[in-house]
């Protein structure tokens, strides 16, 4: 045994009960780029869908944390030509590809890395067309006090229930604000996302519920543009699972995943759930493991969709001549809460 990754999960249903749990589910995560499909709502709350005529694929890319692929740049560069916006706006920083065969690609021709092929371009590209519709400077959009930043953070804040005065943030890679919230409040916040339909009348948040299933539907029309079309467990959950269960994940160990009614036979109800490791597991074989076990174990995986996601369940390492040298296996049980409580 080489490593030993510690972390937390819990699986929360709509109304924020706890379901099942092993760890802290009251540890504080900074969402880093779990926000992204809910920061998007603010978006749609400016009815930028049509004032814009944005499509579900680039609504999909505004939710991700993509590869850097040829799809998603050519997807990127349309809208903006289309809106007539440079794409010099934008300011994620500079990065290579996430997908390392386009990567590779890039490297070999002489390509260098650029905005547009930065994990967060499109999420930056939300507050740029918040500025667009809001006839707001788009330059140092990515300021805490600009209108475009603050009318995503109003939606996050309606998502989470909390006032926006009130968020925890912090500075996340990409150069703009994250929130800090109970990893049970990640949970129940993908539960919502998952089946917007469930919550009360009485409760605030749904009166977001038509423009969530937008969201939520988007992604799960077009997973290739949330991550990617190569080894991105995002992706491959929600290929797999045939539409039922949509997952994004954050940095430094923590992924959000929403399980859809139904998703474990007729009748059964939406939950959410998130997982968090405590080093950040900067592989993410750990991560990867940890979630696919998670879903076994509530019920959300099994059968051929299991099967599918193998190299995600037990990620392997290989060496040099290509053998398998090690794999990342998941030890843990989730526990029902209501037996914790008797």
């Amino acid at each position: 045994m080489e490593a030993v990754h510690r972390g937390d999960v819990v699986e929360v249903d709509a109304s924020g009960r706890m379901l099942h749990v092993i760890g802290d589910p009251d540890r504080v995560v900074n969402l880093r780029s779990a926000v992204k499909p809910f920061g998007l709502l603010a978006l749609l709350r400016a009815k930028g869908t049509n004032e814009l005529d944005l499509t579900s694929e680039e609504l999909a890319l505004m939710a991700s944390s993509h590869s850097g692929e040829d799809l998603h740049v050519r997807t990127l560069q349309a809208m903006y030509r289309r809106l007539q916006i440079s794409t010099s706006v934008l300011q994620p920083g500079v990065a290579a590809p996430l997908d390392a065969l386009t990567a590779a690609r890039l490297a070999r021709d002489g390509e260098r890395p650029g905005v547009v092929r930065h994990m967060c371009s499109g999420q930056h590209t939300v507050f740029i067309l918040l500025a667009k519709l809001g006839g707001w400077p788009m330059d140092g959009y990515w300021e805490p006090e600009h209108p475009a930043q603050r009318a995503y953070a109003d939606a996050v804040a309606a998502i989470f229930g909390v006032r926006s005065d009130k968020l925890v943030t912090g500075l996340d890679g990409c150069g703009i604000l994250t929130y800090g919230f109970r990893l049970r409040q990640v949970a129940e916040a993908y539960a919502v996302l998952a089946d917007p339909a469930a919550l009360r009348a009485a409760d605030p948040r749904a009166a977001f519920a038509a423009d969530l299933v937008v969201i939520r539907d988007a992604m799960l029309a077009h997973p290739e543009m949330v991550a990617g079309s190569r080894e991105r467990l995002d992706t491959s959950l929600m290929k797999a699972s045939d539409g039922t269960i949509v997952s994004k994940s954050g940095m430094e160990g923590l992924r959000g995943v929403g399980i859809l009614p139904g998703a474990r036979g007729d009748g059964s109800p939406a939950t959410g759930i998130a997982v968090k490791l405590e080093d950040g597991d900067g592989n993410d074989r750990a991560t990867y493991s940890t979630a696919v076990e998670a879903l076994r174990q509530v019920g959300a995986l099994e059968g051929q969709a299991l099967r599918s996601l193998a190299r995600y369940h037990r990620v392997p390492s290989l060496d040099s001549h290509g053998r398998l040298a090690a794999e990342a296996i998941p030890e843990f049980e989730l526990a029902p809460v209501g037996e914790l409580t008797r």
